[in-house]
């Protein structure tokens, strides 16, 4: 199995990716669930985001080189933020761009939690950011307005549940231009400690997400752009840019 997707065929399904197929699967993913009916071609269905999180959650300054390049001293607790559940979604969504103001594209590691708030799996997460909505207000910093506007959460395309953290990079490519690529290696947190940390102050259940935050390379984009961001043993999440803000 390379990873759990879901998608929408009358209703939502979800199975493991085999290659180029998909075995449907029915019950609980963080349960045990059953194999159902035959394989069917991954090219034949269209994936949503893999899970649908009650709390999105996101780190900042968790790489030690971000940290030091911008002087930010280094935390033994995750600096997290609350991104909006409502602002995800799958691969090849649109990201829609704000009225005003530029977003930053952000490739993370995103933990998919399961069941007692251990460590389900991983998946990626674009954590889309209205740079310009963040310090609008120099009273009070707005980390969830400029992390939560609509579509500001790709997550996909499948979640792995076990990946080299060791080994593994993220790199992010703006229409096949790489510019963004750092080690998972780097996290001053680790995922594990993550979940414990965070998990005693918020009530995590399965299928939340916590982004791990990222590292050096985050710049703008701008519609007609095309963002894809892979980390190593889980794939490539790619959506396109659109202009103009969501409708009301």
């Amino acid at each position: 199995m390379t990873g759990w997707v879901v998608w929408i065929d009358g209703g939502v399904r979800f199975g493991a990716l085999l290659g180029e197929n998909i075995q449907p699967y029915r019950g609980d993913v963080f349960g045990a669930p059953e194999p159902e009916g035959a394989p069917i071609a991954a090219a034949s269905v269209t994936l949503v985001s893999p899970v649908r999180p009650r709390q999105f959650i996101g780190l900042w300054n968790n790489f030690h080189a971000l940290a030091e390049k911008q002087g930010n001293a280094k935390t033994d607790f995750p600096l997290y933020f609350l991104k909006a559940p409502s602002s995800i979604i799958g691969p090849g969504a649109p990201i829609t761009a704000p009225a005003e103001g530029k977003m930053l594209y952000e490739g993370e590691l995103g933990i998919v939690i399961g069941r007692d708030q251990s460590i389900f799996g991983y998946t990626i997460v674009d954590d889309v950011t209205a740079r310009d909505t963040l310090p609008a207000d120099p009273s009070f910093p707005q980390w969830a307005r400029a992390k939560s506007f609509r579509s500001f959460g790709p997550v996909g395309p499948c979640i792995v549940t076990e990946i080299d953290l060791s080994t593994a990079r993220v790199q992010v490519a703006l229409n096949g231009r790489v510019r963004q690529d750092y080690a998972l290696s780097d996290m001053i947190i680790p995922p594990a400690r993550i979940v414990e940390l965070v998990g005693r102050e918020v009530a995590l259940e399965p299928g939340d997400v916590i982004a791990c935050g990222t590292s050096l390379g985050a710049l703008p984009m701008r519609p007609g752009m095309e963002v894809s961001v892979s980390i190593d043993g889980i794939g490539t999440l790619t959506n396109p840019v659109a202009g103009g803000a969501a409708p009301a």
